[in-house]
């Protein structure tokens, strides 16, 4: 067609619109992926807020009890329910930690 857009031309900006198109769905999608893991991170800390952990005995000190997301013991499992924490700090032998305070989320529970 004489003057006119060919059908190549046309065909070769529509390549380009889409790849356009796809290179924003994917950034979005990334951003998505970002977004989603930082709230599953959220969760997972929240969760931890409400368990405690028990840091064994080491030779110069005594077992301590830790909020489950005290960094101070970063232990991934083994966590303890409300009642559990209660029962390991009655024992004489197993102190709180002085940082994150155990003890305090075991109060009016």
């Amino acid at each position: 067609m004489p003057g006119g857009i060919s059908d190549l031309d046309k065909n070769r900006a529509l390549e380009q619109w889409l790849e356009w198109q796809l290179r924003r769905v994917k950034g979005r999608i990334r951003e998505l992926e970002i977004s989603e893991q930082q709230e599953q991170r959220r969760r997972e800390q929240a969760h931890a807020a409400l368990r405690w952990k028990i840091q064994p005995q080491r030779s110069s000190s005594a077992a301590l009890v830790h909020r489950g997301d005290c960094a101070l013991y970063p232990a991934q499992g083994g966590f303890l329910d409300r009642e559990e924490a209660a029962i390991a700090l009655a024992e004489p032998d197993i102190e709180p930690c002085q940082i994150c305070r155990p003890e305090t989320g075991l109060v009016g529970g």
